[in-house]
């Protein structure tokens, strides 16, 4: 009986080592700093910090109008280009910079919709000489805005790994070329550079 004491007794001391080593939190004999709040108090606390209505109307009502106030501040973020407020999608230094870049140039391809509105309307009509002109232009078109894609993308990709060599830049360029489909007054959020600027 003894002996198994004492041969306890150099692991409950190893024990007690680890202990000294791993990082000590508070003891809890120490005071806290505050004292403790009465059960009324922490019961009250409890109810103003979580207010629970008491019907499905009232509470489907509160979450409508929390989204509501959740959308217009994102959409106001998107016109001032408040990067706090914006949706993930384009939050971020680097998605900041793919946008920028874009923004700071021309290309072709932000005129492609109302190039092929043209294109379609001139289609329409019942002159063969027209509808043989817009399918040529059509082709044309097509072929410099992929020219004019494969440029601002290329430019684009080799600015990213430059610049921002141990972010992760995975979706960026899709991000970036999406955008330079869109005219440039529609692009949300709203152009910070002017054309010709350096981003």
């Amino acid at each position: 009986m003894f002996r198994r004491r004492s041969d306890d007794a150099p692991s409950s001391a190893a024990a007690l080592a680890e202990q000294d080593e791993t990082p000590s939190t508070r003891d809890p004999q120490a005071k806290k700093g505050r004292p403790t709040p009465k059960r009324s108090e922490a019961e009250a606390h409890r109810r103003t910090r979580v207010t629970v209505p008491k019907d499905r109307k009232e509470a489907a009502k509160q979450s409508r109008e929390r989204l509501r106030s959740e959308r217009e501040k994102q959409r106001v973020a998107l016109l001032n280009g408040d990067e706090r407020a914006l949706p993930p999608r384009d939050k971020g230094p680097v998605r900041r910079f793919a946008r920028d870049y874009v923004d700071s140039r021309w290309s072709l391809a932000e005129f492609f919709l109302p190039f092929a509105v043209v294109i379609l309307v001139l289609s329409v009509l019942r002159v063969p000489a027209l509808q043989l002109l817009s399918t040529l232009l059509f082709l044309v078109f097509l072929v410099m805005v992929v020219l004019d894609f494969l440029r601002l993308g290329l430019g684009l990709r080799k600015q990213l790994v430059t610049r921002f060599p141990n972010e992760n830049t995975r979706g960026v360029l899709s991000y970036g070329l999406m955008r330079i489909l869109q005219m440039r007054r529609l692009r949300l959020p709203k152009p910070q550079v002017k054309r010709g600027e350096r981003p």
